[in-house]
C-alpha cells in the first residue's frame, strides 16, 4: 500500500475539517439529556461515574443514588465524599435481590431510593442526577416503569438524568436521548474465575 505524503495527508484532513465544521454548524440545540447505559457488558456505572467527574470539573452539582449497591464500601464513595458541595452520593440499596431474598423489603428500599431521585430531579441545584442500577429495579417490577417515564418527561429542561443497569425496558430506551449498550466480549469473572476487585468493580 502506497504511503500518503504529508501534503496528501494535510489536504485530506482539510477536507475532513471542512466537513466537520459544516456538520457542527447545524448542531445548535442545548438541552438536558436522558441517558441510558444498559447491556450485559461491564462499564455502565463506570461510564456514569466518569460523567459525574466531568460535571464536577465544570462546577456542576451532581446527585447520585445507587439502587442496588450500598451494602459495601466503594472507591467512588470515598472520592465523592471529598466534594460534598458538588456531589450528593447516596448508596441506598441493600445488595442484590438474590442476597436479600425479601421482595417486600426490596420494593420498599427501591421506593425510598426513587423518591430521593425524584427530589433531586426537582431540585434546581442539581445539574445532573444519576439513578444507578434503576434498570434492575424496573426489571423486577419494584417500581412502575410508567412512573419513571412520567418523572423524566416532567424534568426541568436543562437537567441531565443518567440511568444505568442491564435490561433497560424498551419504553425507557424509546424515551431516552442517548442510549449506550455495553457488549461483553471477555470478562475475567467468567473466563478466569477472577473475583470482583477494588479499583475495578468497586
Amino acid at each position: 500500500m502506497k504511503q500518503r505524503t504529508d501534503e496528501e495527508h494535510n489536504a485530506k484532513m482539510r477536507k475532513v475539517q471542512a466537513a466537520q465544521a459544516k456538520k457542527l454548524a447545524t448542531k445548535t440545540v442545548e438541552k438536558g439529556l436522558v441517558i441510558v447505559h444498559t447491556g450485559p457488558g461491564k462499564g455502565k456505572t463506570s461510564a456514569a461515574l466518569g460523567m459525574a467527574v466531568r460535571a464536577i470539573g465544570h462546577g456542576m452539582k451532581v446527585g447520585m443514588v445507587q439502587f442496588v449497591k450500598g451494602a459495601m464500601a466503594t472507591g467512588e464513595k470515598a472520592v465523592f465524599d471529598r466534594f460534598p458541595d458538588l456531589i450528593a452520593f447516596k448508596p441506598m440499596g441493600e445488595g442484590f435481590t438474590w442476597d436479600t431474598q425479601d421482595r417486600a423489603r426490596d420494593i420498599a428500599v427501591a421506593r425510598e431510593a426513587w423518591e430521593e431521585v425524584k427530589r433531586m430531579i426537582a431540585d434546581p441545584d442539581y445539574a445532573m442526577v444519576i439513578a444507578d442500577e434503576l434498570n434492575i429495579v424496573l426489571r423486577y417490577d419494584y417500581l412502575p416503569t410508567d412512573e419513571v417515564l412520567a418523572a423524566l418527561a416532567a424534568k426541568p429542561a436543562m437537567k441531565h438524568v443518567i440511568i444505568t443497569g442491564r435490561n433497560a425496558p424498551q419504553a425507557l430506551i424509546d424515551a431516552a436521548d442517548l442510549v449506550t449498550e455495553m457488549a461483553q466480549v471477555k470478562h475475567p469473572f467468567r473466563e478466569q474465575n477472577v473475583r470482583a476487585q477494588a479499583g475495578i468493580e468497586f
